[in-house]
């Protein structure tokens, strides 16, 4: 079965610090898989360069079997992407939002009213199409911009860094949402985080720490691995560690 992403020997450098440092593992088509890092780890380079946002150097990265360097326009239209920064325009309605978002990824004006429609119904905010984005609370532009990354039916959602900046109910009201769309859209996420408490037991892991890979795999494989009882307690393990180690 085709990795819906598939990292291989991936480095990245700013000048003569290296931000990532050969780093490669997979997502599985329909996991729910968590990057885990703290401040500087990596993640937000490492979805700089699945974005395009920065130029691939070294290594090889593909979606859904498509190589991004080589192919990138067809790789780029299976991926939703929810970046760290607010990315909606705040003197738009949210309809608006969606509209242009369709334009750029050529869906007509029929089928981008009715998904519109649709997604802004499962994100509960459909009774507020008309209102200018600048009128919701964080939460709220939250939920509109990862239904607008779905927009055009990718197969993977990225999202770096989702919920900072809310309180704890929104926080927990965004992963609800992610892992309900995940399960409706029949899709893959790779889900960026320095929060422990927002990984399941049932998740895959990526643990990156300096740039480096400290573990991949599943999250029940972990904690026996390290013999932690919890998450937390195992990222501080993998982390304090002086060798990394892949969990397979």
């Amino acid at each position: 079965m085709i990795p819906a992403l598939e990292i291989s020997h991936v480095s990245h450098s700013y000048g003569a610090r290296k931000a990532l440092d050969d780093v490669s593992f997979t997502v599985a088509p329909g996991a729910f898989c968590v990057l885990l890092g703290l401040n500087g780890a990596g993640k937000s380079t490492l979805f700089s360069l699945i974005t395009r946002l920065f130029a691939l150097r070294q290594g090889a990265i593909r979606l859904l079997g498509r190589d991004l360097s080589q192919n990138p326009g067809a790789a780029l239209a299976e991926l939703g992407v929810v970046f760290q920064s607010r990315t909606l325009d705040l003197d738009l309605s949210l309809a608006q939002n969606f509209y242009y978002h369709a334009a750029l990824h050529g869906i007509g004006k029929a089928e981008a009213s009715e998904r519109t429609k649709q997604l802004l119904a499962a994100v509960e905010l459909g009774d507020r199409a008309r209102e200018k984005v600048r009128d919701l609370s964080g939460g709220q532009m939250r939920r509109v911009e990862i239904a607008r990354a779905l927009l055009h039916r990718p197969r993977l959602l990225v999202l770096d860094e989702p919920t900072v900046g809310l309180d704890i109910g929104a926080r927990a009201g965004i992963l609800r949402l992610v892992r309900g769309l995940i399960a409706s859209e029949g899709m893959s996420v790779l889900w960026a985080t320095h929060l422990t408490d927002e990984v399941d037991y049932g998740d895959d892991l990526v643990v990156l720490h300096k740039g480096v890979l400290r573990a991949a795999g599943p999250v029940t494989e972990l904690l026996r691995k390290t013999g932690a009882e919890d998450v937390k307690s195992a990222f501080i393990a993998l982390i304090e560690e002086a060798p990394p180690e892949v969990v397979a």
